[in-house]
């Protein structure tokens, strides 16, 4: 898969104690992404936070909280991530948000080792 020039960045921001069907809500988002061929996700794990409900979520020791912020990025073309967010759109629930930017896409390379 060759991407370069316009594309959209797809952030999706959830709680990382937030579930679907018995597991990590970020985890099968991932899956999805993967299953519907996108270029490729990362997840981001925050160190401190707040959302919706203005609860900040903190690693500091005295704060030690379970439910730390997560980010989901997918960078790919606007028609792939229009589809994903369909996809997503019944596992992305109240109190979480969903955000996309213009991005320019210079490289996308795939590894050597990557059959």
């Amino acid at each position: 898969m060759k991407i370069e020039g316009k594309g959209k960045l797809l952030k999706i921001f959830i709680g990382e104690s937030d579930q679907w069907h018995g597991e990590p809500l970020y985890h099968a988002i991932i899956k999805k992404i993967k299953e519907n061929g996108l270029a490729g996700a990362t997840i981001i794990r925050g160190i401190e936070g707040f959302g919706a409900n203005s609860r900040i979520h903190s690693t500091r020791v005295l704060r030690l909280s379970e439910d730390l912020p997560i980010v989901i990025e997918v960078i790919d073309k606007e028609e792939r991530i229009n589809a994903i967010i369909k996809v997503l759109d019944d596992m992305i629930t109240e109190g979480l948000m969903i955000v996309i930017q213009d991005v320019e896409i210079i490289k996308y390379a795939k590894s050597k080792d990557t059959k």
